[in-house]
């Protein structure tokens, strides 16, 4: 007996080039919000507690996030170190809220929102989406 799949094509689903094929709704899995917190491209998040070891049962994402967020980064400077579409990082960065992994903040003041430096990395962000 044979199956609706039987005639498709062998399928390589790693490459020389670009590794492993991983879609960013299975990072998600399947979500496109996150599920507590608001994210703008220039929300800080900050690590607020360390994982304890590799078998923390956080994905591999997850945890480059975590070492990244040791010093405040934006949601945009997130997206363009992980590589990462930024609606992918904020249901990631919601999940490590809700863990308790990082803390939000937001521009303190008015005078945050005029520095260049801000603007230049949400600027990069954007430009490696």
């Amino acid at each position: 007996m044979t199956g609706p799949f039987d005639e498709l094509p062998d399928t390589e689903w790693v490459g020389d080039e670009a590794g492993a094929i991983v879609r960013p709704y299975v990072l998600t899995r399947g979500r496109t919000e996150p599920a507590s917190g608001r994210f703008d491209l220039v929300t800080l998040a900050v690590t607020i507690r360390s994982v304890p070891h590799r078998d923390s049962g956080l994905d591999p994402e997850c945890l480059t996030i975590v070492r990244l967020c040791r010093q405040p980064q934006s949601v945009a400077e997130v997206a363009a170190h992980t590589n990462l579409p930024a609606g992918t990082v904020r249901v990631l960065l919601g999940d490590l809220l809700d863990q308790g992994y990082i803390a939000l903040q937001e521009p303190h003041s008015e005078t945050d929102m005029h520095d260049e430096r801000l603007y230049r990395a949400v600027l990069d962000g954007l430009r490696a989406l």
